[in-house]
């Protein structure tokens, strides 16, 4: 069965329900924003539209798969009373973009500081969900004077190059990694979702599914599938900074992408400026299967 048809025109769940986030987003206070940061760089974020002078600014990260608004619609109510809330594109998400050949987490942190203080910011805390993690754990090793703490979610930040080489993930090699986070067919997409859940909805029709990809994931599937094997290549534990703000660790204990052991692993590398939390009966979709848990 394809999409739905109302008088020959093609109906998009996804489209429908972008356009239902921008709505929730417009309305609790965030404007959308594109920047120029020179260099071939725009970057697109939600920033409040009269932010507080008393309130702390709070950054979320977001990971791979759509863009911002889709990882962090469940927790933003959570968030706005308290903060003043930037949720930027990372580039190759949304619309945010750049023609520079650089794939590392630290350019996307470099960048994501440059659109702070574009946006009149210098000191924050953040949230990073999974690839978001890494990049919100670059922004704490590269700029420690502007972020004053950092959540890690779901994230993998510990993770060495060998890893993947010795059976800790579920997939076999980058390539199949590839295929999972950057997915191209209603299949691989199918996949995914059992990987990120820990009760993965049942019956969506491959029409959603492959609707969901249409939008979402057919551009820049390159350089997203080069963000993947920047972020693992030369990998090693040894070689990662330690962050001196103080942090919280997410976890849920059946997380399938970046396993249980990754988290331990990191609270011991930082020591006590962590604090881990596993979330019980969750798996990498913390953000959205537990997300009172991020109160």
């Amino acid at each position: 069965m394809g999409s739905p048809t109302i008088g020959g025109l093609t109906l998009s769940f996804t489209a429908s329900k972008d356009w239902f986030y921008r709505h929730s987003f417009s309305h609790a206070g965030l404007q959308s924003v594109c920047s120029d940061l020179g260099e071939g760089t725009t970057m697109h974020c939600w920033v409040p539209k009269a932010p507080k002078p008393s309130h702390p600014n709070l950054l979320l990260v977001h990971g791979f798969g759509a863009n911002a608004m889709w990882q962090y619609a469940d927790v933003l109510p959570h968030f706005i009373p308290q903060f003043n809330v930037f949720v930027p594109d990372l580039l190759f998400f949304g619309r945010s973009y750049t023609s520079r050949n650089e794939r590392t987490e630290a350019f996307q942190a470099r960048c994501l500081m440059k659109l702070m203080h574009i946006h009149g910011v210098r000191k924050m805390s953040l949230v990073g969900n999974s690839y978001g993690g890494f990049v919100g754990y670059s922004m704490a090793t590269q700029f420690p004077q502007a972020v004053e703490k950092a959540v890690l979610c779901s994230s993998g930040v510990s993770l060495e190059e060998k890893d993947m080489y010795e059976g800790l993930f579920r997939v076999k090699d980058l390539e199949e990694a590839a295929q999972i986070l950057v997915p191209q067919t209603p299949d691989k997409l199918r996949e995914l979702i059992k990987l990120s859940f820990v009760k993965p909805p049942k019956g969506v029709p491959n029409w959603i599914l492959s609707d969901f990809i249409n939008v979402m994931c057919k551009k820049y599937t390159n350089e997203k599938k080069e963000l993947i094997e920047e972020l693992i290549r030369g990998r090693r534990l040894s070689k990662l900074p330690k962050i001196s703000q103080p942090t919280l660790i997410i976890c849920g204990d059946q997380d399938q992408v970046f396993p249980l052991e990754l988290n331990h692993r990191l609270k011991r590398h930082l020591g006590s400026n962590a604090q881990l939390v596993v979330v019980k009966n969750a798996g990498h979709a913390l953000n959205t299967e537990k997300s009172r848990d991020f109160k």
